[in-house]
């Protein structure tokens, strides 16, 4: 006999001798009925497929939310969401890869579909599905998302909030201020040339060019450039918000207008006293170089992120140098996990994150797991705080959800919400809650990307 089948031996041997002196009766009633105490009894991870995909599309709040529900064969279902503002066909079409997968394999299936996203709002099918995917995950094993994917850093999560702009900055400011009075610790302003364009001589651009936000070419290609007038009054603004704010809270900034490289490096400048907390997308986030132009030129923190899909963009962002804050959006950037990937990739290259959001509290939840999951996470954005039915949607989750800036990590398994069916079905953007989706049952190409 060797050792191993003697020890196997004396172990059966030990066990059976426990049992007989202290009894079976405890054995069985009060040890075995113990073991299932922290598992979700109905369901069994391993044998879990996916059998659906359906869509409910919630409007004004503020932005339009398309919500995912994905079904499985052991009656659990999982929640998730498509970016604001992009369709709900960017997730229906992934239906036909998902149906049959183990959702709780989330990596695997994210690998599988991760190739039908794109930067912006064309990330927001796989980053909705990827939410999904870890509710299950979650509710399956019983335990809360931020717990799968490492444990968490903290138990509740700074918000800033989106703040209405107003050309006077008396105004702005008060409103800034109110926030402050709302237990917010952390501010956001919009700052663009649009309250300078109207003043002669503040701004100069080629006739008929869209000194506005809503223009569609690029930054260094609208010859809207600053003059050092326009610089004065922009400064006089944000001089006024400071008073009324304090320097004391951070006070970051965005919305500059699409002005050109060397009008956001003078902007910079002129900001600098005002010692913002960032400055957010001066140019678009693709240009690398150009990016580290402004880093290298400027003393106040260069943010961008929102836009892009997948951690690569983020790794040479960082790894150049080119800003000092990313800022990605849990819905385009890839999901719960490849955010955080991308967070601890930016850690290791000494950067902070901060997160864009603006939907329902159901991606709401994603960025919180997130949030609490990432060790160099700053704060995260909230769009709704004055939607009032918004903390409506959910349920599970202690309301406000937005409670003096700050949301309160849930403990429940998966996202740690359920919807409020009746809330949703008010709020609604198109008819139908959850219709079946047969039409999306097969889509199929060759999907390989090598040969």
């Amino acid at each position: 006999m060797n050792l191993l089948t003697r020890g196997a031996r004396g172990r059966r041997s030990f066990l059976k001798g426990a049992v007989a002196a202290a009894g079976a009766g405890f054995w069985a009633d009060q040890t075995l009925e113990a073991l299932p105490q922290n598992v979700n009894t109905n369901s069994k991870p391993s044998e879990l497929k996916i059998t659906d995909l359906r869509i409910a599309t919630v409007a004004r709040a503020p932005m339009t939310c398309p919500l995912i529900r994905i079904d499985t064969n052991q009656g659990i279902y999982g929640l998730g969401e498509v970016r604001d503002g992009a369709s709900k066909n960017y997730a229906l079409m992934l239906k036909s890869r998902l149906l049959g997968e183990n959702p709780c394999n989330v990596d695997k299936v994210f690998r599988k579909i991760k190739q039908f996203g794109g930067h912006s709002r064309q990330g927001g099918g796989v980053c909705g599905v990827e939410m999904a995917l870890w509710d299950l995950a979650g509710k399956a094993y019983n335990v809360p998302v931020y717990q799968m994917i490492g444990g968490k850093f903290r138990d509740k999560i700074r918000c800033y909030a989106d703040t209405t702009e107003s050309e006077d900055p008396k105004v702005y400011g008060a409103r800034l201020k109110a926030r402050k009075e709302q237990g917010f610790t952390w501010l956001k302003m919009d700052l663009g040339v649009d309250l300078v364009a109207k003043v002669p001589g503040a701004i100069t651009h080629p006739v008929d060019v869209n000194v506005g936000q809503g223009g569609r070419v690029q930054h260094m290609f609208t010859g809207i450039e600053i003059t050092d007038k326009g610089l004065a009054l922009m400064g006089d603004y944000v001089a006024a918000i400071r008073e009324q704010v304090g320097m004391d809270i951070p006070l970051s900034a965005d919305h500059f207008g699409h002005i050109g490289l060397n009008s956001c490096i003078r902007l910079g400048k002129a900001m600098e006293k005002f010692n913002l907390a960032w400055l957010e997308d001066m140019i678009p986030w693709q240009y690398t170089s150009l990016l580290q132009k402004i880093s290298d030129a400027v003393d106040i923190p260069i943010a961008t992120g929102e836009d892009i899909y997948l951690k690569e963009p983020f790794i040479e962002l960082c790894r150049n140098h080119a800003v000092d804050i990313i800022h990605p959006d849990l819905a385009t950037s890839g999901g719960i996990l490849e955010t955080k990937k991308i967070g601890d990739a930016a850690q290791e290259l000494g950067v902070p994150m901060a997160m864009h959001f603006a939907g329902s509290p159901v991606s709401c939840m994603a960025n919180v797991h997130c949030a609490a999951a990432t060790e160099n996470f700053l704060v995260l954005e909230n769009h709704s705080v004055d939607v009032p039915w918004w903390d409506s949607l959910v349920e599970g989750v202690s309301k406000p959800i937005v409670d003096h800036g700050f949301i309160t990590v849930p403990d429940k398994p998966g996202l740690g919400v359920t919807l409020n069916d009746e809330a949703v079905k008010q709020h609604l953007g198109e008819p139908g809650y959850f219709e079946p989706t047969p039409q999306w049952n097969v889509d199929r190409s060759n999907d390989r990307l090598w040969s």
